[in-house]
């Protein structure tokens, strides 16, 4: 029996590229020995994607679309598309053409070489602004530094997996999701593969400059409590200027006897320490606003319409 591949794609408004990328995934499994499931996420979309999707469906029984309730992002799209993927191998990847389908292939035989995690990695994305490219760089640097786990630099959710590590990730039902992160600190056997992203086929990204703080927010905060190390350290440090700046008082008024009342300098040392422990809150409040939607415990995401063989309507 041939063994079965699983292809997971989130879909947003991309009306103009399901068809294009349909074709191009079925060219690239068409030679392959390989039975497959194309298993598109709907993640809410207001164009015409799902009767783009349905059409599909009713043409070619490959075809497994999953209607979501509503918008529920990216990686809760994933996810879901992975706890519903029923391959011995699970690729996920995005359906504008910047993941090439004709990586497929090569991601199954690196696959069928024994690597249970095959991940690709983006050297560049063409027609991308230098200052997209610097963000993100840096990004990645900082995200390293501060996390305990390393994050390849440049990682995408284009990757293959084994059943054996899907089953392990559908372990993990955290909200606040950073699915790059999640994979690498899994361990398993590893390689990596890198690829030159092209231009969208067509539309534009998704991801806005809000949806992309947040992620990244979510990368910071999920593999790292360092930021509440840099409150407490940035706590010493001002309480060790207090005490020099009170010291510096004393001198002042009692050794120089030039003591000269002024509001300059405690409307500054208001401001600075004020600004300090606003800080600080803002830091902890984040993690703590992460605990809030932790322990609510609810759903991960809400399916209005399931792969047809299934009858789960909530996960």
């Amino acid at each position: 029996m041939m063994k079965l591949v699983s292809i997971v794609v989130p879909v947003y408004n991309e009306e103009d590229n399901i068809r294009h990328f349909y074709g191009a995934v079925c060219e690239n499994m068409a030679a392959l020995d390989y039975d497959f499931e194309l298993i598109f996420v709907d993640d809410g979309s207001k164009d015409r994607s799902r009767a783009i999707l349905r059409e599909l469906e009713q043409k070619d029984s490959r075809v497994q679309p999953i209607f979501l309730a509503r918008n529920f992002g990216h990686q809760l799209a994933l996810t879901c598309g992975l706890d519903h993927a029923d391959g011995d191998a699970v690729v996920t990847m995005d359906g504008d053409m910047q993941h090439p389908p004709e990586l497929i292939p090569v991601l199954l035989e690196k696959w069928e070489a024994g690597y249970e995690v095959v991940q690709t990695i983006r050297k560049t994305t063409e027609g991308v602004s230098a200052v997209k490219k610097l963000t993100s760089f840096y990004y990645y640097k900082l995200l390293n530094m501060l996390s305990s786990v390393h994050i390849q630099e440049g990682g995408s959710d284009f990757r293959l997996m084994d059943r054996i590590v899907v089953q392990a990730f559908r372990r993990y039902r955290e909200h606040a999701r950073f699915i790059r992160g999640m994979v690498g600190a899994m361990g398993y056997r590893q390689i990596q593969l890198e690829f030159v992203a092209p231009k969208r086929f067509a539309g534009v990204s998704k991801f806005s400059p809000r949806k992309m703080m947040n992620f990244a927010l979510d990368g910071i905060l999920a593999y790292s409590t360092l930021p509440l190390r840099f409150g407490l350290y940035g706590g010493l440090l001002c309480g060790g200027l207090s005490i020099l700046l009170f010291l510096h008082v004393l001198f002042t008024k009692y050794i120089a006897n030039d003591a000269v009342p002024g509001w300059a300098t405690i409307t500054g040392c208001i401001l600075f320490f004020g600004g300090v422990q606003l800080a600080i809150l803002g830091i902890i409040g984040e993690y703590i606003g992460r605990i809030f939607e932790e322990v609510k415990n609810r759903p991960l995401y809400l399916i209005a319409r399931g792969k047809p063989k299934d009858e789960v309507t909530e996960e």
